[in-house]
């Protein structure tokens, strides 16, 4: 495997902040790797230093004479009046057909290939970018935050493509699911390092929390075995008869060093707004259209929704997700219809047309005490703008100098230090990484009022949602199924198209030759079953076992303190996993096979 990018003791800083500080990182042909880490510790940056248009301080980073990155930027590369096809054209240099072939990856066709590409939602133009960037034959992509603003069938195909793309990527993301089903290793950036993790996201936390729990649990043996040393030495130093004991156990006292636990600032808690629980309904729409004076978005709307209700509002981009949830707080009138929200309820909404009103003269601090409850002491606000990484000196910013990002961020802030029974949550997860969304996931939760919510975060989702609303086509209404029923139909839906543009229609020979199975294929397809049915019972029993050493294991490792013990032990965990990995990858495949 060739080493694409090489980094060595990288050094940088932005003022008086550690960006990288001794940094090592090996990136390889063929991996493809999510980069994690928390806001603002310096992974746009490494980004930057990767493609060469920053530079180390100290350190080196060296390209293999063969890279070719593939970068997806967040600006607009676009000409005024120019067609995605004319784009990807004058971007890749390649003739039309390639182009339009390419395209046809992302379901860029028609009106969408031919029309002025900069009428296009951020959904479309991100495809018309993915496009462009396949046609430069990268063996290396750089995507930054690719799933933002992106409605799901966009990400399931950009997954798709990703899992075809049989070379290198680095893919910056706090979607857990995303990186999940496109990375095989994870790399985290964190207080100046870099630490590349074997594995999937998932297992790399998981792992890391067990590290923490284990450190803390060596450290709490070590802090023990100290005070008993010193104990004895302050007993015995004076003493001429035991004072070279005391001398013995004064080296060895020295010997003993705690861990320090590698963890970013104060590990991030957020607490929703304690509300007394309600039952009945908590808001009723009949007859309702929504949408502006001179365009119709959705008709007939019949909505009943119950106090305690976490609900999703799904659908492609441009459907009208955020114009129900605007129409929901009032923020647009409805066109027709009725919309009536129970009794005593206090809504609480986080959306751009909120955060970007926000008092300018107010610092962040004076924000938070303002618009928290009256009960609320200045600790809670504290911790809770800590949470929303205002820390320090950030507290006294003026709203004034924030950016886009931090501006949501405090509106988020001061929707959870409120007093609200309903939560109206438009993508709250944007500008928040992987720890802050698995923290906010874990407050609404527990949140004991009503939350209408809308993500592009599927992770988040599936946490949080207990029902689910489908915008689409003019139309609004309850799913009947889950929200991982509701991802599952999106799935099939996008594989369909994908066969039907592979040529995938079925076989096209004759019927009636299809039809006559002779004697001897029907045996041999028996046979065949057998031999699958065999192997997927064999499979459970390994998948089984492998589960059961492994937790074994992982509660060794929980109470080894010897460190060279504890990292055979991790080595162990890590060869299992992989094995679990690959019975199950083959399980799955054994499965269709046998159902088909």
């Amino acid at each position: 495997m060739a080493v694409l990018i090489q980094v060595r003791d990288a050094h940088k800083r932005f003022g008086d902040q550690v960006l990288l500080d001794g940094a090592e990182l090996s990136l390889v042909d063929d991996v493809k790797v999510g980069f994690i880490g928390r806001n603002g510790a310096g992974k746009s940056t490494l980004m930057r230093v990767l493609l060469g248009e920053d530079e180390v301080e100290k350190g080196e980073v060296t390209h293999h004479p063969t890279l070719r990155i593939g970068y997806l930027r967040q600006h607009d590369p676009f000409l005024p009046g120019e067609s995605a096809l004319d784009f990807l054209i004058r971007d890749s240099g390649q003739p039309d057909w390639r182009c339009g072939e390419v395209a046809g990856q992302f379901e860029l066709k028609g009106a969408y290939l031919d029309g002025p590409v900069k009428e296009l939602s951020g959904g479309w133009q991100t495809r018309v970018k993915l496009a462009a960037l396949l046609l430069q034959d990268p063996n290396l992509l750089m995507l930054d935050e690719p799933t933002n603003f992106l409605d799901l069938r966009t990400q399931i195909l950009l997954e798709h493509f990703l899992k075809g793309f049989n070379k290198a990527a680095l893919i910056v993301s706090h979607d857990r699911a995303f990186l999940g089903a496109t990375c095989s290793q994870t790399l985290e950036l964190s207080r100046g390092k870099l630490t590349m993790f074997p594995g999937k996201i998932d297992s790399f936390l998981d792992y890391r929390e067990e590290r923490r729990e284990h450190d803390r649990r060596v450290n709490a043996t070590v802090i023990a075995k100290q005070k008993q040393l010193k104990r004895f030495i302050e007993k015995n130093r004076a003493n001429a008869s035991t004072a070279s004991q005391a001398r013995s156990k004064a080296k060895q006292l020295e010997r003993l060093q705690t861990t320090e636990i590698a963890v970013d600032e104060p590990t991030v808690f957020i607490q929703a707004p304690k509300v007394e629980p309600r039952s009945g309904t908590v808001v009723r729409c009949e007859d309702l259209s929504i949408g502006y004076p001179d365009h119709l978005v959705a008709d007939g709307i019949q909505l009943e929704l119950e106090h305690g209700e976490r609900v999703a509002i799904v659908g492609d981009n441009g459907q009208g997700k955020t114009t129900l949830l605007r129409t929901l707080v009032h923020s647009l009138d409805p066109l027709k219809g009725t919309l009536k929200w129970g009794f005593g309820v206090e809504i609480g909404t986080y959306a751009q047309h909120v955060y970007t009103s926000l008092d300018e003269r107010l610092t962040v601090l004076e924000h938070l005490e303002y618009v928290s409850d009256s009960n609320t002491t200045r600790q809670d606000v504290l911790a809770m703008a800590g949470a929303l990484l205002f820390r320090d000196e950030h507290i006294q910013k003026k709203i004034k100098v924030l950016s886009g990002g931090e501006r949501a961020r405090l509106c988020m802030a001061g929707l959870l230090l409120g007093t609200a029974n309903v939560l109206v949550l438009d993508e709250p997860g944007n500008h928040l990484d992987v720890e802050t969304v698995e923290a906010l996931a874990e407050a609404l939760k527990l949140y004991r009022g009503t939350v209408v919510f809308t993500s592009h975060d599927r992770h988040f989702m599936g946490q949080i949602a207990t029902s689910v609303i489908e915008v689409r086509d003019g139309k609004v209404k309850n799913y009947f199924g889950d929200y991982s029923a509701y991802l599952e139909s999106v799935e099939q839906e996008v594989e369909s198209g994908e066969r039907e543009r592979s040529g995938g229609k079925g076989n096209t020979g004759h019927p009636k030759s299809q039809n006559r199975t002779s004697g001897n294929d029907y045996r041999q397809a028996r046979r065949d079953t057998r031999k699958v049915e065999k192997e997927i019972k064999n499979l459970e029993k390994k998948i089984a076992k492998l589960d059961d050493e492994k937790r074994q294991i992982n509660s060794d490792l929980m109470s080894e303190t010897d460190p060279e013990k504890a990292m055979k032990l991790h080595e162990s965990i890590q060869e299992l996993s992989q094995q679990l990995e690959e019975c199950e990858e083959r399980w799955l495949e054994l499965n269709e096979e046998f159902q088909a």
